[in-house]
């Protein structure tokens, strides 16, 4: 349920981009939904309000269904792959629910920071508007919040073609990518994975234990 939107390269710092018709960026959607900027983030409702608005009857089922799928596909790949600068310019959602990241300038854990603070408080992004979403409106503690599955089944779908994505980034080291120059840069992709010696592709209890302490993680960031 991911969208991959195309890019072109036509020369030196120059290139084409597909644009995704029908979509806003969350930040949009949250300030069109509020009198008062200042305030505009902090509306649950705005995102779930603004699908419902496009989106009627079984259409709105329909639609949160591709964001729940959507929004566990980009988690999952923006924490593999270590994507940085995630805030609501950077994320978008089409009117049937396809929720989908732009602007990759940041890549394999290279997180921005001010002040010496690291922005990326969370290994992924899942916010308390975007869970609103998943329960639609009907948003209750972690307890009830059981998508875990979703999450779970992407990354170990990820996982199994893991030594594809890492000789990928191999094959891209000489592409002059600042932020990917050297095999050190790809054992970010390995630690993700948890491609270890230690590690059999069979053990899921292990992965599922720890990619769960990431995931709740995200969740106590926004419950408590």
């Amino acid at each position: 349920m991911i969208l991959p939107y195309g890019c072109l390269a036509t020369g030196d710092h120059s290139g084409l981009i597909e644009a995704v018709s029908s979509s806003e960026t969350i930040a949009d959607i949250q300030l069109n939904s509020s009198n008062v900027a200042a305030a505009a983030a902090f509306n649950k409702d705005a995102l779930l309000n603004w699908l419902k608005e496009y989106n009627l009857g079984d259409d709105l089922d329909r639609a949160i269904e591709e964001f729940t799928l959507s929004c566990a596909g980009y988690c999952v790949a923006t924490y593999v792959l270590g994507i940085g600068d995630r805030h609501s310019d950077n994320i978008m959602v089409r009117k049937n629910g396809q929720l989908f990241h732009i602007d990759f300038g940041h890549i394999l854990g290279n997180f921005k920071s001010k002040f010496g603070i690291k922005r990326e408080r969370v290994p992924f992004i899942l916010t308390y508007d975007f869970i609103h979403v998943i329960q639609q409106g009907k948003t209750g503690n972690t307890e009830k919040f059981d998508t875990v599955p979703f999450y779970l089944q992407a990354y170990l779908i990820l996982r199994k073609h893991g030594n594809l994505f890492i000789t990928l980034f191999a094959l891209m080291l000489t592409a002059g990518l600042p932020e990917l120059t050297s095999v050190k840069d790809i054992q970010y992709l390995k630690v993700k994975l948890r491609f270890t010696a230690q590690h059999d592709l069979n053990e899921q209890f292990l992965i599922y234990f720890n990619l769960f302490q990431d995931f709740h993680e995200v969740l106590k960031a926004f419950f408590f």
